[in-house]
């Protein structure tokens, strides 16, 4: 309760300013129906614990932090030895991978790494290669209009077909109308705008999702300016008729190359292949994918100074980062309730039951990765970015990701007055992670 008279008292005090939350900017801008419910509990002063309230930015309030900051990455990510001798002293040993930037002052950044550049199964944090590849491509549709992109990302609406199914995990879909939301799987027969289908990819990491927009980003390569005219029968046409190892050859390039291009290497970030199996009818994939602190870490950065594409396009893709929905793992830690999070995880364990019957969620006995990449923004203006990777057997990482949070939290803060935290068991009924087959 007392978190919700928290957010009513700052909802009441944008109003008086003649302010809208972040939902209401979100619902208008982007078309994205579920902002809109979140808006009318609002509004309608009816209590909504889903999210903490350092989910309630405004969409004035979500900025870059390191446009002033013009130096290159290989000035900005030296290693400053104490800040880093802090952040060691809190990482287990064993398979723990970090890269942590304090970004609090612009004027005197501080670095630490820990194993940064050990590759990892990158899970679903490569759907943020996938958000990147679109607004790549829909820079190259409209060169010189920025209003026209927001334009099509709102108004194109793309059915899902076979590629957006076989995903376990569930999408809200609300009915603006009968104000009703139901949860389930991506269906064949659903229709969304791109916004909403980058929405359902990064804020519950629908794997469908992710397969439909990687979809989408290999049609505006193929068709140039032709796609905003496309229909689904001439996409569809195109999948039939071109040839295999074409369309296998264009998926790597559309989401990796963007990446080169940024000066994020092979080695240090790549996406192999679509998210689903469905997908996978005339798209092969091309190698594994594979994720580093110091790659993310580069490509979060370089966000942040609006070089990627362009400065509009950096921060769009950070308010589409911006978690609104339910937090978890690392972003589910309390000591970040009161901040704005940005936040992609990603987990991929497979369990070999012969050996350990009770091998559960996010602790698999065979493999067991968990990554999260974050920017937080405290009210007090503390402002950071982790990127921590772990392949720890046995053990439940989304806890152990979430329990580093409030330990990484309170050395960047510096705030010794809370009291200790400790490590729990981790409970998500919502969150059940991706195991792998076989």
């Amino acid at each position: 309760m007392k978190k919700f008279l928290k957010i009513a008292v700052v909802v009441a005090i944008a109003i008086s300013f003649g302010f809208t939350i972040y939902p209401i900017d979100g619902y208008e801008r982007t078309g994205i129906k579920r902002l809109y419910q979140i808006q009318k509990f609002v509004d309608d002063s009816v209590p909504y614990n889903r999210i903490p309230s350092g989910a309630y930015k405004r969409l004035e309030d979500i900025k870059l932090n390191l446009t002033s900051v013009d130096d290159s990455l290989d000035k900005i990510l030296v290693e400053d030895k104490d800040f880093a001798n802090r952040i060691r002293r809190v990482l287990p040993s064993g398979n723990y991978s970090t890269a942590v930037l304090d970004m609090t002052n612009p004027d005197n950044l501080q670095y630490a790494e820990h194993r940064e550049n050990v590759g990892y199964q990158p899970g679903s944090v490569g759907k943020i290669a996938v958000l990147n590849a679109v607004f790549y491509q829909l820079a190259k549709i409209c060169p010189d209009s920025w209003e026209d992109r927001v334009m099509y990302l709102k108004d194109i609406k793309v059915s899902s077909r076979y590629w957006g199914t076989g995903d376990h995990h569930t999408i809200p879909i609300y009915d603006i109308e009968k104000d009703k939301l139901v949860k389930r799987q991506v269906i064949a027969s659903d229709v969304f705008s791109l916004y909403e289908w980058l929405d359902h990819m990064v804020s519950v990491s629908n794997n469908g999702a992710a397969s439909v927009m990687y979809r989408e980003a290999m049609l505006m390569a193929a068709f140039g300016a032709d796609y905003v005219n496309l229909n689904e029968e001439q996409a569809e046409t195109y999948f039939k008729e071109t040839s295999r190892d074409s369309l296998t050859n264009l998926a790597n390039t559309v989401v990796n190359e963007p990446l080169r291009e940024l000066g994020i290497t092979e080695n240090e970030w790549k996406l192999g292949g679509m998210f689903t199996r469905p997908a996978g009818r005339y798209v092969g994939r091309k190698g594994g994918s594979i994720g580093t602190p110091k790659g993310l870490m580069k490509y979060l950065v370089l966000l942040e100074q609006g070089k990627v594409i362009d400065e509009n396009s950096s921060l769009e893709m950070k308010r589409l980062l911006y978690l609104t929905d339910r937090r978890i793992r690392y972003a589910k830690s309390p000591r970040l309730d009161d901040a704005a999070v940005y936040f992609k995880s990603g987990s991929f364990y497979k369990c070999d039951r012969e050996k350990d019957p009770n091998c559960a969620a996010y602790a698999g006995n065979v493999f067991n990765y968990m990554n999260s990449v974050i920017i937080v923004e405290h009210d007090n203006g503390v402002k950071y970015i982790v990127c921590l990777m772990t392949n720890v057997l046995n053990k439940n990482s989304a806890g152990a990701h979430m329990y580093l949070a409030s330990k990484l939290d309170d050395i960047i803060t510096k705030d010794n007055t809370k009291p200790e935290v400790k490590e729990v068991p981790y409970k998500d009924d919502e969150d059940t992670g991706n195991e792998a087959e076989g």
